[in-house]
């Protein structure tokens, strides 16, 4: 392959004593990570595009069987040194095709959008919040929370299975900030098994690869201890799921000023700027077509229903509006604010695609200077529906299905996808729900088998 190899950063010299092996990383329509080995001693060949990868052989990485291969190109400065294996280097990859970039893959999509924020002189910043469960397998051949203890009704904080698990988390959150990303949080959340880390915010593009990265990592720690990783979009029907909240904001190119911080001018009150409540409307104008990529399941529509905020339901909003520090809006503007949080995204997503969709909309609303109308403060869960709707309100979709249909219909998201990865996609998800829609579930049978 003699591509030229784009223009990225550096890359970080390796401890060739310890490191053997690098992996050219790219992710399939699901976010979830791809690749190849190779000895290290054929490092700069790999740098150079020499992994090739047959597209047909994935979900959405949409080519036929006969057509050329795509290459990926790795981004030197995403070295990344695996700690469950030191000898293996994991690189974030970009698809080309024929030597110029494959309009459909997804971390060259999100460089798209972050084109387009940097032609505007501004940066996209990202902090996500990853929420993810613990399990063990058991003999009947199901899942359990790892630690015996994790058995309250209510175990948001308890630190007794958080300590149980330590050995674990500790694994994790030691790998994370051995690259830098500077953990400052971890704690047990709402639902039994369930965890949560926080740390750092960068820019858009290396939190994608991180939290990518942070998936395979997790799991394969968790396997060193007798466990597993499950980041399902809600794995229990009566506790909480896990979300993936996305906190936005956005910066000066040139002098990294956050142009979210609000100055005199603060018009709704809820702590930042002009700029950050036009970005707020772009999202609420495509919210919905948003949801098809921030929750991509079947499983997360589970998520996304209208309860109230106890343990054994959701913290997931379903109402396209915003807020102050108010979490039943999908967009809330943390108390300390500078920046606005999207609620709705789940860990189940691939963040590129979704922070592409978010930065797109953001832009425009931007662009367009938007006005998103008048922040709520109050309990919206506390609403009727016919409430909601006399208030211009629109909901979230109910269903995976719904949420392919808002999807197609915005013209925003075929722009931000391209052709190829827009077909891709859609074909993809209402397959999906075609075959979830097929099937029988127990549910349906310990209800009608014999009720007639």
């Amino acid at each position: 392959m003699n591509a030229k190899l784009p223009e990225q950063g550096q890359s970080a010299p390796l401890d060739t004593d310890t490191a053997k092996f690098a992996m050219a990383s790219y992710v399939d329509i699901h976010g979830v990570i791809k690749g190849k080995f190779v000895p290290v001693a054929h490092l700069d060949r790999m740098l150079g595009g020499s992994e090739l990868y047959t597209g047909a052989a994935l979900d959405g990485v949409p080519q036929d069987i006969n057509d050329d291969e795509v290459a990926a190109m790795p981004d030197p400065a995403s070295a990344t040194p695996c700690s469950w294996n030191p000898e293996l280097v994991w690189y974030a990859s970009d698809l080309y095709l024929n030597g110029k970039p494959f309009e459909a893959c997804s971390r060259s999509i999100l460089k798209r959008q972050i084109q387009a924020a940097a032609d505007m002189g501004l940066t996209f910043n990202l902090g996500i919040e990853t929420e993810f469960f613990i399990f063990k397998e058991t003999q009947d051949g199901g899942f359990a929370p790892f630690s015996d203890r994790d058995v309250l009704d209510k175990p948001c904080y308890d630190p007794r299975p958080l300590m149980d698990n330590l050995p674990i988390i500790k694994d994790i959150v030691e790998a994370m900030d051995a690259q830098g990303w500077d953990v400052y949080s971890f704690d047990h959340e709402d639902a039994n098994g369930q965890f949560e880390t926080d740390f750092m915010f960068t820019d858009a593009l290396n939190m994608a690869d991180r939290l990518v990265y942070f998936r395979m990592m997790a799991n394969e720690v968790a396997r060193k201890h007798g466990a597993f990783a499950s980041f399902m979009a809600k794995p229990f029907a009566d506790r909480t799921g896990s979300g993936a909240h996305y906190n936005m904001s956005l910066a000066d190119k040139e002098t990294g000023k956050n142009l979210f911080e609000p100055g005199e001018d603060d018009p709704h009150g809820c702590g930042v700027s002009p700029l950050a409540y036009h970005f707020i409307a772009g999202i609420l104008k495509h919210a919905r077509a948003i949801c098809s990529v921030i929750a991509p399941t079947v499983n997360s529509y589970k998520r996304l229903v209208q309860q109230g905020a106890m343990s054994g339901s959701t913290w997931a909003p379903v109402y396209c509006c915003y807020g102050n520090n108010n979490r039943t809006n999908m967009l809330r503007i943390p108390s300390q604010g500078g920046r606005v949080e999207c609620r709705a995204p789940d860990i189940s997503c691939n963040p590129y695609l979704g922070a592409a969709m978010m930065l797109a909309a953001g832009l425009e609303g931007i662009r367009e200077k938007l006005e998103p109308g008048e922040p709520h403060r109050e309990n919206m869960n506390q609403y009727s529906r016919k409430e909601i709707r006399d208030m211009g309100i629109e909901l979230l979709p109910r269903t995976l299905s719904e949420a392919v249909d808002a999807f197609e219909a915005d013209p925003l998201s075929r722009e931000v996808f391209g052709d190829l990865m827009f077909d891709t996609f859609a074909d993809f998800k209402r397959n999906e729900w075609e075959a979830y829609h097929n099937h029988v579930s127990e549910w349906e049978v310990g209800r009608y088998l014999t009720m007639f």
